[in-house]
């Protein structure tokens, strides 16, 4: 079992943002058969916390490594994802039903304000030290972004701080595959995030209304997506 740490930054509005980010990546990995499928997103409260319960299935037959899809059986890459948002916490376990008590990925997330490092992979329309809000002006964030951002006091402040913990117990695999997830894990959050910055345009004026709205929609886009056979 590993253990994954690291924070990434983000600012105001986050949870709009954040929520319409993961549904606009969710339609880019679906089609063809693979790719997620919303079963339930509804609103929750158990033992004074309250927040909004997703559940998906990940169809990701492609999308793991060669070696793996080699010896996985017949519907053995079928994920599944719950998560509970109660942001500024939220909380999502994934796991598998063929591998039942042998594999989970736990993420926990606390949303906090203040200011956490990054190390950025690199794609060039996605990138924030570019990027310029034309609605927020805020952005390109340059070398010097963090103490910008710190000595500025209309630009609000916030970090999500994430822990990834990760079981894969298969003889002969548990090592490389729990070192290729954390791996995976790091490059998801970075890549996210650099493209909710670069999003704002897009979700600073919208509602939760709006995002829930959204969401409907792309639950039903997702569904007649995936079972599109051939288009990815």
């Amino acid at each position: 079992m590993t253990v994954l740490k690291t924070r990434i930054l983000i600012h105001s509005r986050y949870q709009v943002g954040q929520l319409y980010s993961v549904a606009e990546a969710s339609k880019n990995e679906t089609g063809g058969g693979e790719g997620i499928e919303v079963l339930k997103n509804e609103p929750y409260e158990k033992d004074g916390e309250k927040g909004q319960y997703t559940h998906k299935i990940y169809h990701l037959k492609s999308k793991v490594p060669a070696f793996v899809r080699m010896i996985a059986p017949e519907g053995s890459l079928v994920f599944h994802e719950k998560a509970w948002n109660a942001y500024p916490y939220c909380r999502t376990i994934v796991t598998n039903e063929y591998m039942k008590d042998d594999f989970f990925i736990k993420i926990e997330t606390w949303h906090k304000p203040d200011l956490g490092t990054l190390e950025n992979d690199y794609k060039a329309d996605e990138d924030p030290a570019l990027f310029q809000s034309v609605k927020t002006k805020r952005g390109p964030l340059g070398p010097n972004w963090k103490k910008e951002l710190a000595n500025s006091p209309d630009c609000p402040q916030m970090c999500a701080y994430k822990l990834v913990t990760i079981k894969f117990k298969w003889w002969g695999l548990q090592s490389k595959v729990e070192n290729f997830i954390q791996k995976q894990e790091k490059r998801i959050f970075t890549n996210f995030h650099r493209q909710l910055f670069c999003w704002i345009d897009k979700w600073i004026d919208l509602t939760m209304e709006d995002i829930r709205r959204m969401e409907d929609e792309t639950q039903k886009e997702l569904e007649t997506a995936r079972r599109q056979e051939g288009s990815i």
